[in-house]
């Protein structure tokens, strides 16, 4: 019988060998048993965190709900959003404007977003659900889906009307799952016009592909919803071309014009700033944000400075574009007649800033609807705009501004225009504020009311059957 140490010329394996194998599977068991236990280890220490979530985001949940009270022959409404201030924009500026509304009208609203690690403000009936950074987003936070359905036995308790979901995230799966878990039905509106959007921020892929993926999603999620709330007459027209086919209500946001134009800066302007005494002021307020195309603003800005060479272009807000539209400016020699501010307090600063303008600008191609064109025209600052998507519906010409093409020739002839008429500048100011004075947000929230009516009586009727 041959040796097993002749092992070179047969295929048999030394004693050295069998123990070697013997010691590295050993080894390989004990590495697989300590990776077993810290996976555990990890996996308890994750539930722990989840745990320790939920119930900050429960004792939250029941500091608000001594507020949320049925009232009297209103509604309870629980809003779902994946943002809201401190994080500034359309969406927060939204959900405050109907919240506060309707809650003056009679009916009560919870709303459930992130909470934010800097700036927030603990408010009534708002709960913050503990959230983590989104990935090269340094403005958003992300909830946890399983956080959001944690909270359903408690939502029970609360017996709300209906949901109102405002935004296509987490916010959005959460709302149409809890909607099915509490049998309530389900309305979202539809702020954002993601087609004409995400090419900005997903640059390696080609635009057509985006969006064909940004019209499946839409409609995808569209269809789980009970009913849709679009900005504009033209987010309806785009959503039905998709091939969304659930009822879509057009319901624009108002404006909280008292609470809105009540606030005072008592800072001059122009030298709280270093700005020339007899400078004339173009403001845009938003998104520092590729889809602005504030881009535009800049580049039609020389043919303004031709006319009237001490003009201003102040650009509000702070976003992604910020460093893009900051060397746009150099590269094009107007560094010196574009301010940046940044983000502005609404309790003042901004206003201050509205009322210091010569002439609001604004050349957004994509606008759901462009709340800030109203709060200028509210202040009494009058408007020149092109009019596209949203702002089709809020701008009408000489009530309060002057509509432009989307040239830069002609946008700066009509910036050149008011700068030099002043009797027409005063004329479209008086009248701005008459015109945004019709967009109030009381007679919005009536609006939206009647649909939460009309969905909660159907579901009931559903429910009979």
């Amino acid at each position: 019988m041959p040796s097993l140490q002749r092992h070179s010329n047969h295929n048999t394996i030394g004693e050295s060998e069998i123990a070697a194998l013997s010691k590295a599977r050993s080894q390989t068991l004990a590495q697989a048993l300590t990776q077993l236990a810290k996976g555990n280890a990890l996996a308890q220490h994750r539930e722990a965190e989840r745990e320790a979530r939920l119930a900050s985001a429960l004792t939250r949940f029941h500091a608000a709900a001594p507020t949320t009270a049925r009232p009297l022959g209103g509604m309870k409404v629980l809003m779902i959003s994946d943002v809201y201030f401190p994080r500034v924009n359309g969406v927060s500026t939204s959900i405050a404007s109907f919240r506060g509304a309707l809650e003056r009208l009679g009916h009560s609203v919870t709303l459930i977003c992130p909470d934010y690690p800097v700036g927030q403000v603990d408010e009534p009936g708002v709960l913050r659900i503990p959230s983590r950074r989104v990935p090269g987003d340094p403005e958003d936070r992300m909830m946890r889906y399983r956080d959001l359905l944690a909270l359903a036995p408690n939502l029970a308790d609360e017996a709300f009307d209906l949901i109102h979901v405002h935004t296509p995230f987490t916010a959005h799966y959460a709302g149409v799952a809890l909607g099915r878990r509490l049998g309530l039905p389900v309305v979202a509106t539809y702020h954002t016009l993601f087609e004409e959007y995400i090419h900005h921020y997903i640059r390696w892929l080609p635009r057509r592909w985006l969006r064909f993926a940004a019209r499946r999603l839409s409609v995808h999620q569209c269809q789980q919803l009970d009913a849709l709330v679009a900005p504009s007459r033209a987010m309806q027209q785009a959503l039905t071309h998709y091939g969304v086919t659930t009822p879509i209500k057009v319901i624009a946001t108002g404006l909280a014009l008292e609470a809105f134009c009540q606030p005072q800066d008592q800072h001059d302007f122009h030298a709280h700033y270093d700005l020339p005494k007899d400078a004339r002021l173009l403001l845009y307020v938003g998104r520092a944000a590729f889809e602005k195309n504030i881009d535009f603003l800049i580049d039609m800005l020389p043919k303004v400075l031709d006319k009237h060479p001490t003009t201003r272009l102040i650009i509000t807000g702070e976003g992604p574009a910020h460093e893009t539209l900051v060397k746009r400016a150099q590269d094009i020699g107007v560094a010196d007649a574009v301010l940046f501010l940044g983000y502005l307090d609404r309790n003042g600063p901004l206003q201050a800033a509205y009322r210091a303008a010569d002439v609001f600008v604004f050349a957004s191609r994509t606008e759901t609807q462009g709340l800030v064109l109203l709060e200028a025209m509210a202040l009494g600052t009058p408007v020149v705009s092109t009019a596209m998507m949203g702002t089709l519906d809020v701008l009408k010409e000489g009530e309060g501004c002057l509509i432009a093409e989307d040239t830069h020739d002609d946008f700066a002839a009509k910036v050149n225009h008011l700068l030099s008429d002043e009797a027409l500048r005063q004329q479209l100011a008086e009248r701005a504020q008459t015109y945004a004075a019709s967009w109030h947000e009381d007679a919005k929230s009536a609006e939206l009311v009647s649909l939460y009516r009309q969905l909660v009586t159907e579901r009931l009727v559903m429910a009979r059957k």
